[in-house]
């Protein structure tokens, strides 16, 4: 089982990849994201979103900078303001 993950900014996308997990820093808290998660909505405070390639591996760390964050039948989707790197 993979979760569909994509990041994109306004100017353009920066991941689509199939990938364990993904933990993203919500305004209300860090939440985890596996496939088969519920439909949810949410904004996205400055952070990192930790990419989980596989079960237990080390995460990759992503900084963002704002956004939203949507779980849909399709995965999961960071529109994020701004991406370092």
């Amino acid at each position: 089982m993979s979760l569909h993950f994509e990041l994109v900014t306004p100017a353009r996308l920066v991941r689509s990849e199939e990938v364990h997990m993904v933990v993203v820093p919500g305004t209300d808290g860090e939440f985890g994201v596996l496939e088969g998660h519920a439909p949810f909505m949410s904004t996205v405070k400055d952070g990192s979103i930790k990419v989980y390639k596989s079960a237990g591996s080390a995460p990759e760390e992503i900084k963002v900078q704002g956004g939203f964050a949507e779980v849909g039948v399709n995965g999961l989707t960071v529109l994020a303001e701004h991406v370092e790197g």
